[in-house]
């Protein structure tokens, strides 16, 4: 399970974000966001570092999504 998890997360961190709609954006972020979770849970059993590393690249993706959704701020 966990080599699958870890293939299933690499794969969303390579892949190419052209998102054309905002609700793509917001399945990305979704996606994002449970793979983070199923990984921390196998983190909390194992304390593999590398898990950790993985968590946190994958968190810096969804931050960029993220902002991405919440545009740009207005200014007066």
């Amino acid at each position: 399970m966990n080599s699958e998890l870890i293939n299933k997360a690499e794969e969303f961190e390579n892949r190419k974000f052209k998102f054309v709609t905002t609700s793509d954006r917001i399945l990305a972020s979704r996606e994002a966001k449970a793979l983070i979770l199923e990984i921390n849970e196998v983190y909390k059993q194992t304390k593999d570092s590398k898990l950790m590393d993985l968590m946190k690249r994958l968190t810096a993706v969804k931050q960029r999504i993220e902002k991405r959704l919440k545009g740009k701020p207005l200014t007066a």
